[in-house]
Formats: C-alpha cells, sequence, structure tokens
C-alpha cells in the first residue's frame, strides 16, 4: 500500500470531524422497505418470478445552514431464500442536497425514492424500486404552486476494458391550470463502447428512450372520493443502433385513472399502439395494445408507516396474467441542534 492509501482513512476522518464542527445541525434518518412481489406472466409470455425481501438505508447527515445538506450512509438489500449471496447487497448513499427558493439539487449517490418514483412503467419500470434504489450522479428540481421541473441523470455502468460506458438520462414536469395540468416525461438510455482494444471488434453503440405528453383533470375537488385523477396523451419510443439502423419511432395512445377512497384504490393504464422496445420500460408494451388494472388496499398509514397491497391484473391479446404485491415503506428521523 502506498503512502497516500495508508494516509486517506485518516484523511477521511479529518474531514469528517471537520463537517461535524463546521454543522448548524446533526441529524438521522432509516428508510425501510419490506416487499413481496409475485408475478405470474406466463400466459403473455414475459418472465414470470417472484421477487421477496427487506432493504434498510440508514444516513447520517449534517446542515451547514439551511440551505446545504451533507448525507452519508448505506443501503442493505437481503432477498429471502437467497444462496449465492447470503451477505446481500450493501451499496454507499453519499451526496450532497441544495434546497433553497424552490430549488431541490442532488449530487452524488441518492435515494430514488420520491425523486423518479412517480415514473410512468412504460418510461422506467418499477422492478428499479427494487434493484436500483439509489442514483448515481445528479438531478435538479424545480417547484412552485403551479409548476414543476426537473432533470436528471444516472450512471449506471462505468467504462472499463470489459464493460461498457451506459448512462440513464431524463427530464419530467407539469404545469396546472386549475383543475387541469400538462405533463411530460422523457428518458434517453446511452449504451457506449467499452474501452478500445486492438484485435477487439466493438459492439454497436444504441440509444433508446421514451416520451410521454399527458394532458390531464383533477377532480379530486369536486367529488367525494379522496382522489381523482384522469389523464390521457401519447406516448413515443425511440431507438438506433449506430451502423445498424438509424431512429424508430414506434408510438401509441396512453390514458390512466387514479381513484382512492380512505384505505382503498383503483388505478387503471391503456395503452394501444406500435409495439414499444423501451429497454427500461414495462416490458408489457411491447403488445400493441395493453391493460393494467390495480385494485389496492393500505390497512397501514400511520407516521411514517405505509403498508399496501396491490392485485394486478394485466390484460394483452389472448392473454390475462396477474400480480400480487405487499409493499412496507417505514422511515424515521430526526434533526436535532448540535450542542454549543
Amino acid at each position: 500500500m502506498t503512502a497516500i492509501g495508508r494516509r486517506l482513512p485518516m484523511l477521511v476522518l479529518a474531514l469528517l470531524a471537520a463537517v461535524v464542527i463546521r454543522a448548524q445541525d446533526v441529524g438521522w434518518q432509516v428508510r425501510f422497505h419490506g416487499f413481496a412481489d409475485n408475478r405470474e406472466y406466463a400466459h403473455s409470455g414475459l418472465y414470470s418470478q417472484s421477487i421477496l425481501g427487506v432493504r434498510i438505508a440508514p444516513e447520517i447527515y449534517f446542515s451547514l445552514d439551511s440551505s446545504h445538506f451533507l448525507h452519508a450512509g448505506i443501503n442493505y438489500l437481503h432477498e429471502f431464500g437467497s444462496q449465492e449471496n447470503m451477505s446481500g447487497t450493501v451499496l454507499p448513499t453519499i451526496y450532497y442536497n441544495y434546497k433553497r427558493q424552490g430549488h431541490d439539487f442532488y449530487i452524488g449517490m441518492f435515494p430514488r425514492e420520491g425523486l423518479l418514483s412517480g415514473y410512468h412503467r412504460a418510461v422506467l419500470n418499477d422492478t428499479l424500486r427494487y434493484y436500483r434504489p439509489n442514483i448515481e450522479g445528479l438531478l435538479w428540481r424545480y417547484t412552485d404552486k403551479a409548476f414543476h421541473q426537473q432533470l436528471w441523470i444516472d450512471w449506471t455502468s462505468r467504462q472499463t476494458s470489459t464493460e461498457r460506458e451506459q448512462f440513464l438520462a431524463g427530464t419530467s414536469g407539469h404545469v396546472n391550470i386549475g383543475m387541469t395540468y400538462l405533463s411530460h416525461q422523457i428518458t434517453l438510455w446511452h449504451n457506449a463502447g467499452s474501452k478500445r482494444i486492438a484485435g477487439i471488434d466493438q459492439l454497436p453503440i444504441r440509444d433508446n428512450g421514451a416520451a410521454i405528453v399527458k394532458f390531464g383533470v383533477d377532480l379530486t375537488s369536486i367529488w367525494f372520493l379522496d382522489s381523482l385523477d384522469i389523464s390521457s396523451g401519447g406516448l413515443l419510443a425511440y431507438d438506433r443502433l449506430r451502423g445498424v439502423y438509424g431512429w424508430r419511432t414506434p408510438k401509441g395512445f396512453i390514458a390512466d385513472l387514479y381513484a382512492a377512497y380512505r384505505s382503498f384504490f383503483v388505478a387503471n393504464s391503456f395503452y394501444v399502439g406500435e409495439n414499444l422496445p423501451i429497454v427500461y420500460g414495462d416490458r408489457f408494451y411491447t403488445a400493441t395494445r395493453y391493460n393494467r388494472l390495480d385494485l389496492g388496499w393500505k390497512p397501514l398509514q400511520y407516521k411514517g408507516l405505509e403498508g399496501q397491497f396491490t392485485l394486478s391484473i394485466h390484460i394483452t391479446p389472448g392473454a390475462v396474467d396477474n400480480q400480487q404485491q405487499f409493499s412496507l415503506r417505514y422511515q424515521i428521523g430526526r434533526l436535532y441542534a448540535k450542542p454549543r
């Protein structure tokens, strides 16, 4: 080990001590996610599987003032019955967060939940919540009463002699006009090459993504339900394999409904159009007609605790499949003033 390598842990500890001394507030938070997701997709010819496990993500954070925050922690996953890796998967969580006058900026390795969890499944599938809980990159968002916009980039693979450079980037937002709104979600996945080595052929570079633009109406304020939202619009995929084929842009129509009353909810998503080869999207949208019906119940909702059961019915031409999900999320934390 070099002299720099031996000194690095001491330098990190010294830096951490300096941050603690300068910090105005020190706090902590713990996120817990337990999940059971049983997917019976045989009739549609898609991959059936059961995803069961627990994830826990403790963090500590320091604030120099009301705008600047530094977070550090880990994100640990264990899948039930796993024999290949009994110790589970541990990921670092380290990021800087700036908050001021509607602006919210992140850089580092920070939680996906709450930032990208609102994306439509056609654009970003929900499996990412289980296996890629952190974004590794940057995100900026701006929010006021009637307007929201965000931009982000997530590096999914670093270029080496054997690994390809990959990143996923996107933008989303909405504008509220009374009870109506206009929203958009756009993503792009860039799959570049590995480091060039003489005598080894490179696979072509691929660019792949999707865009949704929808017009919606939120009828919650004039209805007896706790929530009633209806929206529809266009869904476009784009895909090219450089040197093999140019841009392909299949498209279609999509409509969504969400209704909730007390602890029960119903969600329905309908798509009709062309086959959509979206790499990070839900595979059901490769069908030319698809309807997903979700029947849900939230029996636990109390002070950062939420438990949810969902039965999903997937209908594609000539096939009906189903999915059962249970999710329990619990978030606790405390921010306290540093003793003087």
